[in-house]
């Protein structure tokens, strides 16, 4: 019998080796999704938006990725999430515990870089308040709801 791979790390082409996401680290349960959609706190990119929920519990942050039919087939779709969640998970170490952040792809994410999204994804977290400024010490919340969409 051979023993199974291990699939605690992934390995993206271009990419460095990071960890995939722990179970509690991401959004699962639709109830989930639509708790944080509900909340109205959106942050928006020509790539991306950024809802956010705050549960107020302290326990690390959960992000969910959604990429709806416009964005392509189911192919371009699931590529998009895959880039989007190494995106993520590079970043999870700079997020601020206890949000629920839900990433929705926009059309134009189908044909972005992977820099490209990197790039928004970080210039989303950091407006919403959620992700440290390398150096900066992040504040408790976001100051406002802001509403870019």
């Amino acid at each position: 019998m051979r023993d199974a791979p291990d699939l605690t790390s992934v390995s993206v082409p271009g990419c460095a080796d990071v960890p995939s996401m722990r179970r509690e680290q991401r959004l699962r349960r639709g109830a989930d999704f639509e708790r944080v959609r509900a909340n109205q706190r959106r942050w928006a990119h020509p790539l991306l938006v950024c809802s956010l929920y705050d549960r107020r519990d302290g326990r690390g942050a959960r992000v969910g990725v959604v990429v709806g039919r416009r964005v392509g087939k189911a192919v371009v779709r699931n590529r998009v999430k895959r880039r989007i969640r190494e995106v993520a998970r590079s970043l999870y170490p700079e997020l601020q515990p206890g949000w629920d952040i839900v990433l929705a792809a926009r059309p134009p994410a189908a044909d972005a870089a992977l820099a490209q999204i990197a790039s928004a994804l970080a210039n989303l977290l950091r407006r919403a308040g959620v992700r440290r400024a390398y150096g900066d010490r992040a504040p408790e919340r976001p100051v406002a709801n802001v509403h870019d969409d």
